[in-house]
């Protein structure tokens, strides 16, 4: 009995399983981009010197987790987000909205609390870490709020390595089933030529 292999599907199939494994080996190298950029961080945490406040998403970030200064002229609006406080309580983030001169607006995460009401604040000059958004981590809180934790690289994910693994179990799954079709098939087509 000869096995004929179809094909359009075995085409479509080998495209299919070529495309996850390159897209596995891109996050391979996704997964080398990320450390790196994450060893960045690390060390920008250690820089004492402060940075202007970023003016574009790519000074922003270049300067994660450099310490800079801001002067909130204005207060525009105070939100509250879910945060943790230096010493590890959950509770609220205080977030103030603010004009910070030519135009330009900011956010300055100003502290911590318990409790999600936003506390009055006017403005004025806050020292703190760049954090993602960008937004200014407070070193010190306004008065009646306490320390927010500050911005951490640790926390940024690199999920690129489980992202590959994935990628490379779906190709291996789809190359899987499609032999076990073949193999149904040809099975199948054996009885049919059975008399």
């Amino acid at each position: 009995m000869t096995r004929k292999i179809p094909i359009l599907p075995t085409i479509i199939v080998l495209a299919a399983v070529a495309t996850m494994v390159a897209l596995g080996f891109w996050q391979l190298d996704r997964m080398q981009q990320k450390e790196a950029l994450l060893a960045r961080y690390q060390a920008a945490r250690t820089m004492s010197a402060a940075v202007p406040w970023p003016r574009t998403e790519g000074e922003a970030e270049r300067n994660l987790f450099r310490h800079a200064q801001l002067d909130c002229e204005r207060v525009l609006s105070l939100s509250s987000r879910a945060g943790t406080a230096a010493d590890g309580r959950k509770g609220w983030a205080h977030i103030a909205h603010c004009a910070i001169g030519e135009g330009e607006e900011a956010d300055i995460a100003i502290g911590w609390s318990e409790r999600p009401q936003a506390p009055q604040w006017q403005g004025g000059t806050i020292e703190g870490v760049i954090a993602s958004g960008p937004r200014l981590v407070a070193g010190r809180p306004i008065a009646g709020l306490a320390p927010l934790a500050p911005p951490d690289p640790a926390n940024v994910p690199n999920n690129h390595l489980a992202y590959a693994g994935q990628w490379f179990f779906f190709a291996l799954t789809a190359l899987a089933i499609y032999w076990l079709a073949l193999r149904r098939r040809w099975h199948g087509a054996g009885g049919v030529t059975r008399s």
